[in-house]
């Protein structure tokens, strides 16, 4: 193997390969511990179970990309009080191909928690900066500039000023972008650096290997000890990996899923256990100025003045069949909202929960549990409320919330919405797209997955890098997170010491969070 991409759907008979490493998963946690060990002179395989798109392959219609780039078509979605659509990349990048490009460094006092309760007093602030700037570095972190913003920000930021709230426009991992407004559908223009373009082929680049349309099945066990992995094709080919090391990075639905069928990482009962998922909502309101929401980042504005209650709002725009399809509406309500598409406006409402779910496989597929409890239910209608109130005084006309039955709001009423009394089941369009937590990092073998170098409890050369390892909800996309920490695993495994010679950003983002919010969960 000389590096770079083979074709999965193309392998047909039994492949073996010999690598020191095998990494199985090619976003936000795969793609750069992958990268960093083969610079670092590691022959490392990488398997991903979706296919390898370039730009040339995102026609920028969300009808076409959803099949394309969503597992399940998008459908993936809670069992519960509530149903919450749950999106995954299922590509060469993952997630991160799909996603909104927002980065937040997780804030010191979640990481201060964390050493706190799960005993990870090594992951905090300082320990973790020369991995974040590492991450930021690579993947160009910057800062939305006002006038690729987009309308919707625009006038989101004029309620939000003239209510006195603290809003910045968010960072981003972007280079030239133009703002086509097609963010969770592939970028046509190749300004998301997401992992398929920075982390894969600079792991490319320096020998490792990526094998699409490849499933892994089995991690082989010897002594202990990882000594290689099974996998088969979707050219209906079985491949083995001899390898000493395994780092599982399937992401926080199926890592717990794939290490339960081998046996490992459930000791302490936890594997599967406290799914957090940030879950979020939209509010969306009508003006009589002309916003055009598909022009412009569709996430470029965030809103953290009550951060500490657990709320951020965060933009939510995009093209006219994203709006079609997320509207909470039926019939001819649905109609004459979308005849007047270019006069609305819309914002995400997300929050850091205390609700915790679990995951199990029932006949061969993932099924995700979540009840939304009366706390996270409460949080929700505080924030509904909040940005309609935002969008009063932005000057809107009507408010459209996100509630069963309570209908449109005029001229300014917020009444009808602070008398109702709000269940979780009438929270209607509720999504989520930070699943953590499920595989979660414990200094104690007892309570935990992994230590806090990512190490599976109890299992000499099996380590898990995705969302799954993060032990709690941090009130923030958790994108550069995840990074941060599979970078600092690669580094551990590599024996280097911390990358202190990466320069210091001239900004980045800082939210107002002084305290967690999911102290309780």
């Amino acid at each position: 193997m000389s590096g770079g991409l083979e074709r999965g759907d193309r392998i047909a008979g039994e492949r073996r390969v010999r690598a020191d490493v095998c990494v199985i998963g090619s976003g936000a946690g795969g793609a750069p511990v992958a990268k960093e060990l083969a610079e670092g002179g590691m022959r490392v395989v990488s398997l991903e179970d979706g296919g390898h798109f370039t730009t040339d392959d995102f026609d920028a219609r969300p009808r076409n990309m959803v099949a394309r780039l969503y597992r399940d078509a998008g459908q993936s979605a809670t069992l519960g009080n509530v149903p919450i659509v749950l999106p995954l990349g299922r590509t060469v990048g993952g997630s991160t191909t799909i996603n909104s490009g927002t980065c937040f460094r997780t804030p010191p006092p979640v990481l201060d928690m964390w050493g706190e309760r799960f005993g990870l007093d090594e992951l905090n602030a300082h320990e973790l900066d020369p991995y974040f700037r590492r991450v930021e570095r690579i993947i160009n972190v910057v800062q939305v500039p006002p006038e690729i913003a987009g309308r919707n920000a625009e006038v989101v930021k004029r309620g939000a000023d003239a209510l006195g709230w603290h809003g910045d426009h968010i960072f981003r991992n972007v280079r030239g972008c133009v703002g086509s407004g097609v963010c969770a559908f592939g970028c046509p223009t190749s300004a998301k650096q997401h992992t398929g373009l920075t982390w894969v082929p600079q792991g490319w680049a320096a020998g490792a290997t990526t094998f699409d349309h490849t499933r892994a099945r089995r991690i082989v066990m010897s002594g202990g000890r990882a000594r290689g992995v099974e996998a088969t094709t979707s050219g209906g080919g079985r491949m083995v990996v001899d390898c000493d090391a395994v780092v599982v990075a399937c992401g926080a639905i199926h890592t717990p899923l794939f290490l339960r069928r081998q046996g490992l990482g459930g000791h302490s009962g936890e594997l599967g256990r406290n799914l957090a998922v940030h879950p979020a909502t939209g509010v969306r309101a009508l003006f009589a100025e002309e916003i055009d929401m598909a022009r412009g980042v569709p996430q470029s504005f965030y809103i953290d003045e009550f951060a500490d209650e657990g709320i951020m709002f965060e933009g939510a725009a995009g093209p006219p069949d994203y709006a079609s399809m997320s509207l909470p509406f039926a019939g001819a309500r649905h109609r004459e909202a979308m005849l007047r598409f270019r006069n609305m406006s819309q914002f995400g409402l997300m929050v850091s929960d205390v609700s915790r779910g679990f995951v199990r496989e029932r006949a061969g597929r993932a099924e995700i549990h979540y009840d939304l409890n009366e706390e996270d239910t409460a949080t929700f209608k505080r924030g509904i409320e909040l940005l309609t109130e935002l969008y009063w005084a932005a000057g809107a006309e009507v408010v459209y919330t996100p509630v069963e039955g309570l209908g449109e709001l005029h001229n300014g009423e917020i009444e009808p919405l602070r008398k109702r009394r709000v269940r979780a089941r009438d929270l209607n369009a509720l999504m989520a797209f930070h699943p953590l937590g499920t595989a979660r990092a414990d200094a104690r073998p007892d309570h935990g997955v992994v230590d806090g170098g990512l190490k599976l409890h109890g299992c000499d050369g099996v380590d898990a890098a995705d969302g799954s390892v993060v032990p709690s909800s941090i009130g923030v996309n958790p994108q550069i997170t995840i990074m941060a920490l599979s970078v600092r695993l690669a580094y551990g495994l590599l024996g280097k010491p911390a990358p202190r010679e990466e320069p210091e950003p001239s900004s980045f983002a800082r939210p107002r969070i002084t305290r967690p919010h999911a102290l309780t969960a």
